[in-house]
């Protein structure tokens, strides 16, 4: 792999790092708030193979934090749009594209279609996300999940943690929830806030797909919760 434009990171890592990095695999799903951070921030560190997937377009409501979301870009598959700026920053990336949905049945599938060094989980849908985290965790292959960055507003109350530390995030308790009975109760580092959540920035909302509520959310918070993912990913692979 050709390290000339990353210079400066292997000024900090060293050649052998980098070099562990550019035979390195990770999954991003979800390309969102978050993933897209999460996914861009890999792919600037070196990482030399990637997989993306999200079936979602961009909209016009995206356009506040997304990083694929421009106006020029509305209508056009979030996972297109990503790939497109991975490939321009990383020409070598060995790069796969999944335009879809991460369905139950395909979840195992796609974590063992090939080797996976790492899966970085951004869906924002409960059950989906839930069925991703525990197909890697029986499966041993290494998984960050994000929590939810919706209806908090301070930076500096992000944590990475065991999804049985975690403190002051629904998603998080609905999550572990779920994950009981299937006798994970511990095991997976998560991204989350300890703020509290404003109960002002949520509101319900009728005919959208897969959601019921709808969560007030600032540029920079899905931001800064993919580099703390791409953080995690970043130091365990090196």
């Amino acid at each position: 792999m050709n390290h000339n434009w990353n210079t400066r990171t292997e000024l900090l890592f060293g050649a052998e790092r980098m070099e562990r990095l550019s035979r390195s695999h990770v999954l991003v799903v979800g390309l969102g708030g978050v993933g897209a951070y999460a996914a861009e921030q890999i792919c600037r560190a070196g990482v030399g193979k990637m997989t993306i997937i999200d079936a979602d377009t961009v909209n016009e409501s995206n356009i506040n934090r997304q990083l694929p979301a421009l106006h020029s870009t509305l209508g056009m598959p979030k996972a297109e749009v990503v790939a497109k700026r991975l490939l321009d920053i990383n020409p070598q990336l060995q790069l796969t594209v999944l335009n879809e949905f991460l369905r139950d049945e395909r979840t195992e599938e796609v974590l063992l279609s090939a080797p996976l060094d790492f899966v970085v989980d951004a869906i924002d849908s409960l059950s989906p996300k839930v069925f991703l985290m525990y197909q890697a965790y029986i499966h041993k292959i290494p998984i960050v999940s994000s929590m939810g960055a919706g209806a908090k507003v301070d930076p500096s109350l992000v944590r990475i943690a065991d999804i049985s530390k975690t403190i002051n995030c629904a998603l998080a308790k609905a999550v572990r929830k779920r994950l009981r009975p299937l006798g994970v109760s511990k095991g997976i580092p998560v991204v989350f806030s300890t703020e509290f959540a404003d109960p002002d920035a949520v509101i319900e909302v009728e005919n959208e797909t897969c959601k019921r509520t709808t969560t007030g959310t600032v540029s920079y918070m899905p931001a800064t919760f993919g580099c703390f993912l791409a953080s995690h990913v970043l130091r365990n692979l090196i």
